[in-house]
């Protein structure tokens, strides 16, 4: 038996917070704002890291199987196949995604 795999090929959601997106949500996806909605540390949610001292600036949490993670500046929030929510690292998105067209 191999010791090597592959990754399957899977879609997955993604968005990049960015400083300018973080303020405002009219951009985010509608999967990002259901989890915002959900109540702060619940699986799946997202939530500044301040709450409730929030100024709308700081970074967001996002609580995953794994315990709760911060997204920093530039960070892709993806969406995985289960609907579970992980922040990724530029760098790292770039070498596992491609765009994939509508």
């Amino acid at each position: 038996m191999s010791n090597k795999y592959r990754k399957k090929p899977v879609v997955v959601e993604a968005f990049q917070m960015i400083k300018e997106r973080r303020g405002d949500n009219v951009d985010w996806p509608e999967w990002l704002n259901i989890a915002w909605n959900e109540e702060c540390g619940t699986p799946g949610s997202v939530w500044a890291r301040n709450y409730p001292q929030s100024d709308g600036t700081d970074l967001l949490a996002i609580a995953t199987l794994e315990g709760v993670m911060i997204v920093d500046w530039d960070d892709w929030i993806i969406q995985g196949v289960a609907g579970e929510l992980y922040p990724c690292k530029p760098d790292i998105f770039a070498k596992t995604y491609e765009p994939v067209d509508d």
